[in-house]
């Protein structure tokens, strides 16, 4: 058995593996390598039966390559320091991925959110972001929080109100977090995008025939035998886009258990059963399993672990038959795992690159906060008029008629959100090319992981460089 490693030890086993096939300054990858700040603040706060409880929360900067820094806020009895640290870290590689234009990090306040009231968790999410604020650890320009773990737009919007009082007349105030409802300067398409990254980070591998035959394997999506490990917001849309492109969900995860179905899981089924008797098992027609992490080895062609870090190690990796590991959670598979992988010719397809959905869409939206204008607003009517008069020409021009749902269909012009969806498409797409051409440049030297991070590494060593801090 291998020695175990802490979840910041296990992404920077990562990145040493990538740096040992660059040549970039041994004191530069150091700069890159460690966390830069780390803020641990204990306060108080009142239960509603009157009691005080002191509340442990960290925020965790990793990079300042570019500022902000970007990164979630979970809440979980299991954060940790080195928790945050590393999920800052993945950030970091993950914004240089896909080329979005932060420093990485994570924030984390150590409770069950299942075990206190909507106003306790007010008070708690008002109280972190003051001290976020006091010490200068958040803000439009300088850090930006997104929902991650246990949290989501009620959280982000707690936090943005909290700000605006404490900076009375900042103009671009909404732009301090992101994951906010669309009302309070939330983008259309948020809460969907790490899902939809998911899905369209797996389109793209599966599109390439020759990486496919290799694995024995049609191309597309359509058919492939899928499970998802986790009913949470990545999971649930993963799941939903892959479903609704032909792939058959065989397996559902969560931690009361799993089940499954070789002839394919209704998941809006699933997921109403599930919140009628606050359980997945028991779903007519599919077959329980005592627990989730044996749902990790059933037989299907994609596995989609899209819960927590660590859960495939070198103890399951040998029994997992899945060919191809779809990572939507930050860190599910071990360094040990990997390498079981790496020998077995599974295709790990890598956190760093396929949850960057979630914060390519926060991108959007902080720009859409700073620039004080929906996305779409200027030209959608401009298009449809546009649009609308291409179609009349050519039915002017030719005896075609088109109907109504044709006139509809065509003429339409771009909103927000079909812009938002646009723009996380060709960014998942590019930086999976970008990926891929590594990949093929090392030959065997380098799986996609070793990949991205070479990818990631490369991007940010230039960024110091041309600030002429190294040579």
């Amino acid at each position: 058995m291998s020695q175990r490693r802490t979840f910041f030890e296990q992404v920077n086993a990562g990145f040493d593996r990538a740096v040992a096939m660059t040549d970039h300054d041994p004191r530069l990858l150091t700069q890159i390598r460690e966390c830069n700040s780390v803020y641990h603040v204990t306060f108080p706060i009142k239960r509603d039966d009157g009691s005080i409880e002191a509340i442990h929360a960290w925020r965790a900067e990793h990079s300042h390559h570019k500022l902000p820094t970007k990164g979630g806020i979970r809440y979980s009895e299991h954060v940790n320091e080195d928790e945050v640290k590393a999920l800052a870290a993945l950030m970091t590689y993950k914004c240089a991925i896909v080329d979005v234009p932060f420093g990485g990090a994570k924030g984390g306040v150590k409770i069950d959110p299942r075990k206190y009231s909507v106003r306790e968790l007010e008070r708690i999410t008002r109280r972190f972001t003051y001290e976020l604020k006091n010490k200068h650890f958040i803000g439009p320009g300088v850090d930006v929080p997104a929902p991650d773990l246990g949290t989501g737009p009620r959280e982000m919007a707690w936090i943005v109100d909290t700000y605006n009082s404490l900076s009375s007349g900042e103009l671009n105030s909404l732009a301090c977090v992101t994951g906010k409802p669309v009302a309070l300067g939330g983008i259309r398409g948020r809460t969907e995008a790490t899902g939809r990254g998911v899905f369209f980070g797996i389109r793209e591998v599966c599109s390439l025939e020759e990486d496919m035959k290799a694995l024995g394997l049609a191309t597309g999506v359509e058919g492939k035998r899928v499970v998802v490990q986790g009913l949470g917001n990545v999971g649930y849309y993963a799941a939903r886009f892959l479903q609704e492109n032909g792939a058959v969900l065989v397996g559902i995860l969560e931690y009361e258990g799993a089940i499954a179905s070789p002839k394919g899981l209704d998941l809006d089924g699933v997921v109403a059963h599930r919140k009628e008797t606050g359980s997945i098992l028991g779903f007519p027609g599919a077959t329980d399993i005592p627990t989730s992490r044996d749902g990790l080895e059933l037989d299907c062609d994609i596995l989609v672990p899209a819960a927590i870090e660590q859960q495939i190690t070198d103890e399951n990796a040998p029994r997992v038959r899945a060919k191809i590991i779809a990572e939507a959670a930050n860190g599910p598979t071990t360094f040990s795992a990997d390498k079981i992988f790496r020998e077995r010719g599974v295709l790990v397809i890598p956190d760093a690159y396929l949850n960057a959905g979630g914060v390519t869409v926060s991108y959007f939206e902080w720009v859409k906060n700073l620039s004080h204008l929906r996305f779409g607003r200027m030209q959608k009517r401009y298009q449809e008029a546009s649009n609308l008069r291409i179609l009349s020409a050519i039915e002017n021009q030719t005896a075609k008629s088109f109907t109504e749902d044709e006139i509809e269909k065509f003429g339409r012009g771009a909103g927000e959100e079909d812009l938002v969806n646009s723009g996380l498409e060709e960014t998942m797409a590019l930086a999976y090319l970008q990926i891929r051409e590594i990949k093929l440049r090392y030959g065997n030297r380098a799986d996609l992981r070793t990949a991205s991070f070479i990818n990631a590494i490369d991007k940010i060593a230039w960024c110091y460089k041309d600030m002429g801090i190294f040579p």
